[in-house]
Formats: C-alpha cells, structure tokens, sequence
C-alpha cells in the first residue's frame, strides 16, 4: 500500500509557533520547532509603543494538525486523542484520530475511531471513505466497495470518492465498473489522476495496485473516453512499459475510437513487424 493519504487544508497552519522574519510563513518554516507559546508583542518603534499586537497560541487541533503535515504521528495522535477523549461526539476529531493511528499502520483502532466518527454523525462521507480504505488495504474489496458507496451516496461531488470506488472496483476484478468510476472522477476533476496521492486531512486516497499494466491501460481508456489525447497516450504508454500483452486491444474498442487517428497513437498501437530471420 502507497505510504502517501490529502492535505490538511493550509488555514489550521497560519498561526505561526514562532515570530516569522518579513514576508516569510510557518510553511516556508517547517523545521520550527514544535511548541505552543505564550503570546508575545511584537517590536515597536517609540511612535507605536501604544500599539500591542499579539500572536495567538495554536489550539490543540491546530497543533495536532501541525504534527500531522510533520509526519510526527505518535504526537498526532497522543493530542487526538485527548481531544476524543474530551468531546467523544465529535466526529472529526474522532476520524483525525483514525487517521493519526492508520499512519502508524494501527488499522484495527484506526477503524475503530472511523466507525466511531460515522456513528457519531452518519452524514460524514469522510469517516466512511476512511473506513473503505481499510478495507481496501486489508484487500477485501466487496466491504471497500459499499464503504465508498455510501460515501457518495452523501457526496456525489468529490472526484477522490469515485477515483477510490474505482480502485476497489479493480482490485476486486471489475474493470467496466472501475472505468466507470474512474470517468466520474475526471469528470469532476479532469487533473484528478497527475495530483500526488496523501495519507493526512480528513479524506484518504490509496493507490496501491497489483496489475499496474492493466490499471494503467484502464486508465488510458478512461481518457480515450473523454477525448483526452495526451493523457491517454501517456497512460498507454505505460501500460506498454509495465508490459501488458492486450495493448493491441485498442485498436478495435470503441472507446479508443476518438483517439484512435493520433498519429502518436497509432504509432504506439502499430503492430510490430515479422523478425526476419537469416537463411
């Protein structure tokens, strides 16, 4: 499984854990060290020593969410949970939680803390993708498959929903499913597939795969599909270099059909010509 899960959104890390020099942020800094402080006022010439400006500490969210984008788990998930602990309703902390515990390969509580978050509020899609990506990891497709589900059936409009569905769908052999699901999550977001996959925030992706020619052949159709030349040829590419012996299937699929006159495509389809052999 890929060791990579999406981004905290960057407004929890705005409150710097120390005075940045001018122009520079916590993110340009993140070797800073990691330590709530007590507000202090900033320098001040003698004409503004009237004016008092703070710097506000970081809530135990924000901190643990700091730890999160640092890779520090155990810490994450140390301030998590007290946070869990503290407000055992909330699902958020308790689906960041999961997630702190899921970087540390802890699976079972890690799904423990994701069904907690689903009880605690069922329309939380985040806490049920989570959910399918254990049993994604743990290769039982089916459980994956109806945890992405009913993801979407409360978020329709999230192109890594279906991008996960679509995974599922191929790990457990379904591969017109699995294209399909792969459409959708172009459709929403045609760029969906060139982001880097993220192991932290609320939502986890996992783009592990095993018939990486396949996968990458089922994506190039995807992007035949939608007319996306470039794309698809890169894709086939791939596919080509993983070494799939099907290749030549495009050719006939009607799905390949609205790129099938790219030279660079028919180039890369061309049959490959008889070895002559010497007499």
């Amino acid at each position: 499984m890929s060791k990579n899960l999406m981004a905290f959104p960057a407004g929890v890390l705005l409150l710097a854990l120390s005075i940045p020099s001018a122009g520079q942020s916590l993110l340009e800094n993140p070797s800073a060290p990691i330590a709530p402080h007590l507000p202090q006022a900033q320098a001040q010439s003698p004409a503004e020593s009237s004016v008092i400006v703070v710097k506000p500490e970081l809530s135990d969210e924000q901190l643990a969410d700091l730890y999160m984008v640092r890779k520090d788990y155990r810490e994450a998930s140390q301030v998590y949970k007290r946070l869990a602990d503290q407000n055992p309703q909330n699902p958020v902390y308790l689906n960041k939680l999961g997630i702190a515990l899921h970087q540390q390969s802890a699976l079972s509580q890690a799904l423990k803390y994701y069904e907690r978050a689903w009880k605690a509020d069922p329309l939380y899609a985040d806490a049920q993708n989570n959910i399918g990506t254990i049993w994604y990891q743990r290769k039982r497709y089916g459980k994956a498959i109806k945890a992405y589900q009913k993801a979407l059936a409360i978020r329709s409009d999230m192109a890594v929903l279906y991008s996960n569905l679509g995974y599922a769908y191929f790990g457990d052999k379904k591969y017109e499913q699995a294209i399909s699901s792969f459409r959708q999550a172009l459709t929403l977001d045609p760029q969906f597939f060139e982001h880097n996959s993220s192991r932290s925030g609320s939502v986890l992706q996992d783009r592990s795969v095993g018939d990486r020619g396949r996968f990458y052949y089922l994506l190039a159709k995807s992007f035949a599909a939608a007319g996306n030349v470039e794309r698809c040829l890169l894709y086939l590419r791939k596919a080509k270099d993983e070494g799939y012996k099907e290749l030549a299937a495009a050719r006939t699929d009607p799905m390949f059909a609205a790129v099938l006159k790219d030279p660079a495509v028919q180039e890369l389809l061309a049959p490959k010509p008889p070895e002559i052999t010497q007499p």
